[in-house]
């Protein structure tokens, strides 16, 4: 794993995604190296090519020093801004361990006795590290993305992120410690067309933690992670190839849309936004929006 350490412009950037004012990614590119993930366009801020995704992570390492900044000339309105951890990297992913980036933005949100609502997004156990830091912040809210209960096809999709069965533990334990929590289903993987108890099991487990809402997003399928899919998805059953090349359409999505309406209702959670998001232009903004890389 190439790990190189760079210097950020700024760490708490604006966003255009639902439910997040401000985004702050202490790291570019993720060494879960998930097959699905959109964000590999992020290493053009980089030079690393799309190829080289899941291989390296640049370490932005005065993101701690930017965000006690940054919050100090915030104004009392924009201190109620949501702000979240992270878009399009993982905070908590294995460098996390040694430079504490994402431990020390929390720690200036907790000195600057931050009261707006602060987002966690990972798939990684390590969060609970810093649930003291969590207990201080009076709006906090953690996240971690399942996508599956099957550790094997997890693994599969998700290279080298955490089983599934760890994230589900870390969810219960969250709750346990009074921590406010979600689920994220992010994406809605086209297996679940062809295998939907797939899905049901997926949403009881998620209920089985204590969570009680969930994000739901489709996949999003831009030409260079179809092709990557594609290489990888050779030794598949066909239906499931097929079910992928067609994940693209809208007819798919409304199929699995209505899936989820139906088990959430089952398994008596509550789903953010309505129902499962689909937001391909959103994708293109953060790509072209200043994501505080330092580029």
């Amino acid at each position: 794993m190439k790990t190189e350490e760079i210097e950020a412009k700024s760490i708490l950037v604006r966003s255009k995604i639902p439910d997040a004012d401000y985004v702050a990614n202490p790291y570019t590119g993720c060494q879960f190296g998930c097959l699905y993930c959109y964000a590999t366009f992020m290493g053009r801020f980089v030079g690393e090519p799309r190829e080289n995704w899941g291989s390296y992570v640049y370490v932005k390492t005065n993101a701690v020093a930017l965000a006690r900044r940054q919050l100090s000339r915030w104004t009392p309105e924009k201190r109620q801004s949501r702000v979240l951890l992270s878009s399009v990297t993982d905070p908590y992913q294995g460098v996390e361990g040694r430079y504490r980036l994402t431990r020390g933005i929390l720690q200036a949100l907790v000195a600057a006795e931050y009261p707006g609502h602060v987002g966690i997004l990972t798939k990684s156990p390590m969060v609970l590290r810093d649930v003291d830091l969590l207990r201080q912040l009076s709006r906090a809210e953690v996240g971690l993305t399942v996508t599956t209960t099957d550790d094997n096809l997890a693994r599969f999709l998700e290279v080298r992120a955490p089983p599934s069965s760890r994230r589900l533990a870390t969810l219960r334990q969250l709750g346990e410690a009074g921590i406010r929590t979600f689920a994220f289903v992010g994406p809605l993987l086209p297996h679940f067309r062809c295998q939907p108890q797939m899905l049901d099991d997926l949403f009881r487990a998620i209920a089985d933690t204590g969570v009680e809402q969930v994000y739901v997003e489709h996949m999003n399928l831009p030409a260079y992670v179809r092709g990557r899919l594609r290489r990888e998805l050779l030794d598949q059953p066909e239906g499931v190839r097929v079910t992928y090349e067609r994940a693209k359409t809208e007819e798919h999505r409304e199929v699995l849309g209505q899936m989820v309406a139906e088990l959430v209702d089952k398994h008596g959670l509550g789903v953010r936004f309505g129902g499962a998001m689909y937001h391909p232009k959103m994708m293109r903004a953060q790509s072209t929006s200043r994501s505080g890389t330092g580029a």
